[in-house]
């Protein structure tokens, strides 16, 4: 039996992972975003909202894949979400790290499709204005250490990396969508 397929989307705020997600649901029922344990505030919409002693649980019990601060939130990807999310469809998971694309093929073991989404500077400022964002400047520090990210791991290899500026969500997620059956092929043979 093959590992159950998960799409892992990288790239800076406002790159279109959430626009990506919403298409690649469209083309399937399947695809999910995964909803990441976020502790804080702010927006609600896309995560799983919890508590600092929820997240204590979760790090003793060894839980935790990988965890990160910023927007002054903390953001869990935490292995009992991932099993929920798997029994269910294809989770799709938004991170802008690095290291923590490392942490979750590492620490979780599926058959992740690693996409980059990538967009301007400009693109980034012009999107978080566009959508009422409060704070496009910290958007903008992200989108910098996105990029300083990418230029300290030069030998990372994405599966697929889409520039959102080029390509409509639609067609990323035609890509994204067309990939995954390939490898899912692939481990059938």
């Amino acid at each position: 039996m093959s590992e159950p397929q998960g799409v892992l989307l990288y790239g800076p705020p406002a790159a279109g992972k959430d626009t990506v997600t919403a298409a690649l649901a469209e083309l399937s029922g399947r695809y999910q975003q995964f909803q990441r344990l976020k502790v804080g505030s702010g927006k609600a919409v896309g995560y799983r909202m919890g508590s600092a002693e929820q997240l204590a649980h979760l790090e003793a019990a060894g839980d935790v894949i990988y965890a990160n601060s910023r927007y002054g939130n903390t953001y869990v990807i935490d292995r009992p979400g991932l099993r929920a999310a798997f029994a269910s469809g294809v989770p799709v998971v938004h991170l802008g790290q690095v290291d923590g694309v490392r942490a979750l093929l590492e620490g979780y073991s599926a058959g992740w499709v690693t996409v980059l989404l990538w967009c301007s500077r400009q693109a980034t400022a012009e999107r978080s204005r566009g959508r009422g964002d409060a704070d496009t400047s910290a958007r903008l520090a992200a989108w910098d250490t996105t990029l300083a990210d990418l230029g300290a791991n030069p030998g990372w290899a994405w599966d697929l990396t889409v520039d959102t500026t080029d390509h409509t969500p639609d067609a990323a997620a035609r890509l994204i969508g067309q990939l995954l059956v390939e490898r899912a092929g692939a481990a059938q043979t």
